[in-house]
């Protein structure tokens, strides 16, 4: 084990289960991660033997993800916007039933492979919904100090769960058949369903009212757009999904073609793929206090090229469960380093947004790619398939050059909470505007440079944070002023626009005041827009508000 903050200056990372309620959450989420690893081991195999090729047997994995692409930003904005922890019950009772309902179509002989992919895609789903809410509430429910902590044993539990629950599916499907794996997993559902409804958080006061869901996910969006880290971590993660998804999209075939075995076979590789995972995520904390993010999500793609070239060449099991090893280490080095990179660069009221345009990039990719292996599985045989993937892994070390990942761990996202409400002489409705808001500066002539260059990133903020219509303007007769201007619909989007700023964006606003000449501070105006609307053409302009 890793020493103590105190011992050795970083946390360990075993450190978030004296926490009750994440403790109580973590058991109960690997007994519902148990129980779908038993599930996926069920569909997968039953597919290959109703499936007439090795494509339909790929879209089990695809059908498994793509929901978290094509549902996940609604779900980041539903968790920024309600109550996560009802989110999650909700999301985790559909799964249950659909879960129980493929059960009873499988004892009655009705499953087809259309069956299959539909209910793994409606379960999907559940997991699409669930996944913002529960990973944007890790940061609610242990310190910031310990967050990368709490995501590497969420890792090291799904993959603990992974290391033995394939093989139990295995065993359960070759002792009782498929039926019996579904109706597993219906189960496994109670006992997180059951965490949730202990799990109390404390309720928190909100001043202002929901964002609709076209804003939200606007606003979502223009916050990743704006924030380079985000940008090239999700762009890394697209490319590793698209990539590393050949692994678990062909194992089957894997297991039942290359290496001559049967559902046994099937779950012991995916068994060994979650114990090199597990050795992952013990490793990761000893490595990231010793190397740079990118220095290690480079290791995680270089890992995973070489176990996916050493699968495409092994026909014996001793040589591919190593090789599955390899990979499962590198794939929870790359997804749980890319996760924490993205819930340490956005601050909590965008983190869940943040979390599901991130998963929407990573397992859209994954998506994409257990299709095209499929495809190219068939047509040039699945040792080629997995060739072709670990140079596409080889591309993503490359890519680092240009999408390298930041160093995030110093970074304040609390609210930086200076910012006081003016007391307004108009009588005002939240909906009012749209709003124009003007800030004067006085600047020497010495200083522009530097000033134009700290604007450069006011105006990536300001744009990030809900401002639209940003610009810089200058005083032709008195030089030294410079005005700073941009618009938000209403009011209510001021205020969100003002509380949305953190301490790490301090750093900025000192920077202005420090080149700001004028006596007292800059002057801002804040003006909502009139506009002179023509009734008719005879009549004399009338002045009305935008509302």
């Amino acid at each position: 084990m890793d020493e103590t903050t105190a011992k050795g200056g970083r946390q360990s990372v075993l450190s978030p289960l004296a926490n009750r309620t994440f403790r109580g959450l973590w058991i109960g989420s690997n007994i519902s991660n148990l129980g779908s690893l038993i599930q996926t081991v069920g569909a997968g195999w039953l597919m290959t033997e109703l499936a007439a090729s090795d494509g339909q047997v790929a879209l089990v994995q695809a059908a498994n993800v793509l929901p978290l692409m094509a549902f996940s930003l609604i779900a980041g904005a539903l968790a920024d916007n309600f109550d996560r922890r009802r989110i999650m019950i909700w999301a985790q009772v559909a799964m249950l039933v659909a879960s129980g309902i493929l059960a009873g179509l499988a004892y009655a002989g009705q499953v087809t492979p259309w069956i299959i992919l539909i209910f793994t895609f409606l379960i999907g789903c559940g997991g699409a919904l669930y996944n913002p809410s529960w990973q944007a509430s890790v940061g609610d429910v242990v310190p910031r100090d310990e967050v990368r902590g709490a995501i590497g044993l969420n890792s090291m539990g799904f993959n603990l769960m992974r290391s033995v629950g394939p093989a139990l599916g295995g065993l359960i499907v070759a002792l009782a058949g498929a039926g019996a794996a579904f109706a597993v997993n219906a189960v496994s559902y109670v006992a997180l369903v059951w965490a949730l409804v202990r799990w109390k958080p404390e309720p928190k006061e909100r001043r202002l009212p929901r964002e609709a869901l076209g804003p939200a996910l606007s606003a979502g969006l223009r916050y990743v757009s704006m924030s380079p880290a985000l940008m090239r971590v999700t762009a890394r993660g697209a490319l590793f999904g698209i990539a590393a998804s050949s692994v678990l999209s062909l194992l089957p075939v894997v297991a039942r073609e290359m290496l001559k075995g049967t559902a046994f076979t099937y779950g012991l590789l995916l068994g060994c793929f979650g114990l090199g995972a597990i050795g992952g995520v013990l490793a990761s904390s000893r490595l990231a206090s010793r190397l740079r993010n990118e220095t290690l999500v480079r290791l995680a793609f270089l890992g995973f090229a070489i176990g996916v070239e050493g699968l495409a060449a092994s026909s014996l099991l001793v040589l591919s469960c190593l090789s599955l090893a390899l990979c499962g280490a590198s794939w929870v080095l790359a997804l749980s380093l890319f996760n924490v990179t993205v819930q340490l660069s956005t601050p909590r009221w965008v983190v869940g947004r943040a979390l599901s345009f991130y998963q929407t990039a990573t397992f859209g990719g994954m998506a994409a790619g257990a299709w095209l292996w499929g495809t190219v599985s068939d047509d040039y045989g699945t040792p080629h398939a997995l060739m072709i993937s670990g140079l596409g892994l080889l591309l993503g070390v490359l890519a680092g050059r240009w999408l390298g990942l930041a160093e995030v761990s110093n970074l304040n996202l609390d609210p930086i909470g200076r910012w006081r409400e003016p007391a307004l002489r108009l009588d005002l409705r939240a909906r009012s505007g749209p709003v124009m808001v003007m800030i004067d500066y006085e600047i020497a002539q010495e200083d522009v440079e530097e000033f134009l260059s700290v604007m450069r990133q006011r105006r990536r903020i300001r744009l990030r944070d809900g401002a639209r219509q940003w610009a810089l303007l200058r005083d032709l007769e008195n030089p030294g002023q410079w005005t700073e201007s941009y618009h938000v619909p209403t009011w209510v989007d001021y205020v969100r626009h003002q509380e949305r700023r953190t301490k790490a964006d301090a750093e900025v606003t000192e920077h202005l005041l420090a080149l700001h000449r004028g006596a007292g501070g800059p002057r801002v105006h804040r003006m909502i827009e009139r506009q002179t609307v023509p009734v008719r053409d005879d009549m004399p302009l009338k002045m009305t508000d935008v509302t």
